[in-house]
């Protein structure tokens, strides 16, 4: 089995990733989704968090030499914060604004010197918006961004769109196809309903009117 599937096998296990075709999610954005991911859940079982930090620890070596790793606020702090410690490695991570007090901080940490490269680290990927956010506040600070590692991804377009313009990669441990797939081959989900979740892929913002 590959990691990307054991990856979605182990999300599915724990419920960390929920699919209902045919009781969709509404999500805050107001669309409806046959998909529920926080992978936030994964911090609650050991052995799967363990796994996920060694997969992590393993991709992040795939964009080269970094100096910091850098979570995003706030699935991304945990899962950044736990590969930080397995490479050994700083860590801050970003808000999504900054505080309105104190020291109105937007990056939480000392990045360890000007120039440094930084790995941004999400729990996942939808379009891209939250870790690009993140990866240009680090930049104006000073910092190099190698790229964004995140633990799943929807695989929209808009998000392939997004870090090309930006001329900035990323990688995920896994992603929307290989689950639904896992899914399926585990009985998770009837092998009838791979087509409909298949379509809101392909159409998110319009799957709601068109296939429930």
């Amino acid at each position: 089995m590959s990691h990307a599937a054991e990856v979605a096998r182990h999300l599915l296990e724990i419920r960390a990733v929920k699919l209902q075709p045919n009781d969709p999610f509404t999500w805050a954005s107001g669309i409806q989704s046959p998909i529920y991911c926080d992978n936030r859940v994964a911090l609650s079982y050991p052995k799967v968090r363990t796994f996920l930090k060694k997969c992590l620890a393993e991709m992040a070596a795939e964009f080269g030499p970094f100096d910091v790793v850098a979570g995003v606020a706030t699935a991304g702090i945990a899962h950044g914060a736990l590969l930080a410690d397995a490479l050994d490695k700083p860590f801050v991570y970003v808000r999504s604004s900054a505080k309105d007090h104190g020291r109105r901080n937007l990056i939480e940490g000392e990045l360890p010197s000007p120039g440094a490269r930084a790995l941004v680290v999400e729990d996942l990927i939808s379009t891209g918006g939250s870790c690009l956010k993140a990866a240009e506040a680090l930049q104006e600070a000073g910092a190099e961004v190698v790229g964004v590692l995140a633990i799943f991804q929807y695989g929209f377009a808009k998000a392939d769109q997004a870090f090309a313009e930006k001329n900035l990669i990323f990688k995920t441990l896994t992603n929307y196809e290989t689950l639904v797939r896992e899914a399926a081959d585990t009985g998770y989900v009837n092998p009838d309903d791979l087509a409909t979740l298949r379509q809101w892929r392909e159409n998110p913002e319009g799957w709601g009117a068109l296939y429930v």
